[in-house]
C-alpha cells in the first residue's frame, strides 16, 4: 500500500530540502527522497567545501605578502591531509544538522533513488509513495569525459577532486574553460600545485563580461598559471612512475602530472527517475522545460535549480529561492508567489574573485545600442601597495538611456565577493548612476570607486 503526502521532493540538495521546509511550515504532510547524502552539490562537493579550500589559498596569499609589511614570516608547507580533514569534520557537521532539521520540521527522509511510476507516484526501493505536488530537485553530477579520449580513464572529476585527502597533487592540468575549472586552478597554483589550465579552443568563462575575463586570464597568467587555450588533448598516459602524460593532436607533450582534472560542466540527473512516466520529455540534454511558476507540461510536477530549461541558473540560492517561493504558493496562499530570474547576482571564487549582476557590455549593447554607456576604472588596492605582488581591481558599470539606469555591474579584485551584495539590492531596486554618484563615499575602501566612477 502507498504512503501518500501532500508534497515529495526528489533530492535533498538545497531546493528539494527549501520547498519541503517552506511547506511543511504550512502544515504540509512532506517527504525527501535522497539517495546520496543530504545538501546535495553545495554542501558535499559544490560551493563549502570549494570555499574551504579558497579561504585555505587565501591565506597562503596573505603570508607571502607579510614579509611585505614588515613581519618576518617564513612559509611551510601545507598540511594537506590536515585541511581535508578539517573541511570533511565541517561538511559532516552540516549533514547531521540536515537530518535533525528534517526531523524538528516534521519532513519524512525517504533514502533511495526515486522513479516515477506515474505523474502522482513515485517508487524507492520497492515501495510507492503517492502526492499531490512531486517536485524535482534532483541537481547535476560533472560532465563526463568524452568517450573517444584514449586513457580518459586515467582523469578526475570535479566531484573527485574533493577526495583528494592524503597527499597534495605537485602537478594538475585542469580541463575546462568555466567557473569550476578557474575556481579550482586557481585554489591549486595558490596552495602550491604547478597548474596548467586547458581549455581546447573554447570559449571561457561564457557569460561574463570581456573586460572581467581579460583581465582574469592576464593576472592568473602573472601569478603563474599555465593557460593554454588552444591545443586539443590527445590521449592520456600512465607512465611506470605512476605519472600521467597528456599527449596534444599537434604532438606536444604535458608530462610528469599528478592528475588530470577534468572540469567541463555539468549535466542534470534527470535520466534516472524515470520522467517519461510522468509524461514529461527532456530538453537539451535533460533539462527539464517549466514555466515562470516553476511547472512542468504534467500538473503537480514541479521542477526547479540546476536542472531547468527555461530560467536555469545554477546557483545554491536560486534554487533556494525557487524552492521557498514555490512552497508559499502551494500553501501558503500566495498564488502569484514566483522566482523573479532578472538581476541575480553571482560571485565566481577566483583569485581575485569575480562579482557580477545584469548584463555584460556586450549583452547590453545588442539589446539597445547607442542607448547604452559605459563607466569603468582599473587600480591597484591599498592593499597592494607594500606588497611585491600587485592584483588590480576592475569595475564596471553598464548604464542605460538618459536615466542612467545601472543595469549591469561587473567586478575583478580583492573582496567584490562582499562588496557586491549591497549594490545588487540597490541595482534591483532600479538605481541609477546619480544615485550611485550621490551616496556618499567609504574611504579608503576599494568599494567606493562604485560611487565616484566617472
Amino acid at each position: 500500500m502507498s504512503k501518500h503526502f501532500d508534497l515529495i521532493a526528489i533530492g535533498a540538495g538545497s531546493g528539494g530540502l527549501s520547498v519541503v521546509e517552506r511547506a511543511a511550515k504550512y502544515g504540509a504532510k512532506c517527504a525527501v527522497i535522497e539517495s546520496g547524502e543530504l545538501g546535495g552539490t553545495c554542501v558535499n562537493r559544490g560551493c563549502v567545501p570549494k570555499k574551504v579550500m579558497w579561504y585555505g589559498a587565501n591565506l597562503a596569499h596573505a603570508m607571502h605578502h607579510a614579509s611585505d609589511y614588515g613581519f618576518d614570516v617564513q612559509v611551510g608547507k601545507l598540511n594537506w591531509e590536515k585541511l581535508v580533514a578539517k573541511r570533511e569534520n565541517m561538511i559532516g557537521g552540516i549533514n547531521d544538522w540536515y537530518h535533525d532539521f528534517l526531523n524538528e520540521s516534521g519532513v519524512e527522509l525517504i533514502e533511495g533513488a526515486a522513479r516515477f511510476v506515474d505523474a502522482h507516484t513515485l517508487e524507492v526501493a520497492g515501495e510507492t509513495y503517492t502526492a499531490d505536488h512531486i517536485v524535482i530537485a534532483t541537481g547535476g553530477r560533472p560532465t563526463p569525459v568524452r568517450a573517444d579520449l584514449v586513457g580518459g580513464e586515467h582523469v578526475i572529476n570535479s566531484d573527485e577532486f574533493f577526495e583528494l585527502d592524503e597527499e597534495q597533487p605537485q602537478k594538475v592540468a585542469v580541463v575546462g574553460g568555466g567557473y569550476i575549472a578557474f575556481e579550482l586552478a586557481g585554489v591549486l597554483h595558490a596552495l602550491g600545485t604547478e597548474t596548467h589550465l586547458l581549455h581546447q579552443g573554447r570559449s571561457i568563462l561564457a557569460g561574463f563580461d570581456h573586460s572581467i575575463r581579460e583581465a582574469l586570464l592576464q593576472q592568473m597568467g602573472s601569478e603563474g598559471i599555465v593557460s593554454n587555450d588552444k591545443d586539443k588533448i590527445g590521449s592520456i598516459e600512465r607512465q611506470a612512475d605512476g605519472k600521467l602524460t597528456i599527449n596534444f593532436e599537434n604532438g606536444a607533450q604535458l608530462d610528469n602530472l599528478d592528475q588530470v582534472l577534468w572540469a567541463a560542466g555539468r549535466v542534470p540527473n534527470t535520466d534516472a527517475i524515470a520522467i517519461e512516466n510522468a509524461g514529461i520529455e527532456l530538453v537539451n540534454g535533460g533539462l527539464i522545460d517549466v514555466n515562470e511558476f516553476q511547472e512542468t507540461s504534467t500538473q503537480g510536477v514541479y521542477a526547479l535549480g540546476d536542472i531547468i530549461n527555461m530560467y536555469g541558473v545554477q546557483l545554491t540560492p536560486v534554487a533556494i529561492a525557487a524552492g521557498r517561493r514555490l512552497g508559499d504558493r502551494l500553501f501558503g496562499g500566495m498564488t502569484d508567489r514566483k522566482l523573479d530570474y532578472n538581476l541575480i547576482p553571482t560571485v565566481m571564487f577566483t583569485h581575485p574573485p569575480i562579482g557580477t549582476i545584469g548584463l555584460t557590455e556586450e549583452a547590453a549593447r545588442e539589446q539597445y545600442g547607442d542607448a547604452v554607456k559605459v563607466y569603468s576604472t582599473s587600480f591597484n588596492p591599498m592593499y597592494y601597495a607594500f606588497t611585491q605582488h600587485k592584483v588590480k581591481t576592475v569595475m564596471k558599470l553598464v548604464v542605460l538611456g538618459e536615466e542612467e539606469k545601472v543595469i549591469g555591474c561587473h567586478l575583478l579584485g580583492k573582496d567584490v565577493d562582499e562588496m557586491l551584495q549591497g549594490f545588487a539590492v540597490a541595482i534591483k531596486m532600479g538605481a541609477t548612476k546619480k544615485d550611485f554618484d550621490d551616496t556618499i563615499a567609504i574611504h579608503p575602501v576599494s568599494a567606493e570607486e562604485l560611487v565616484t566612477m566617472k
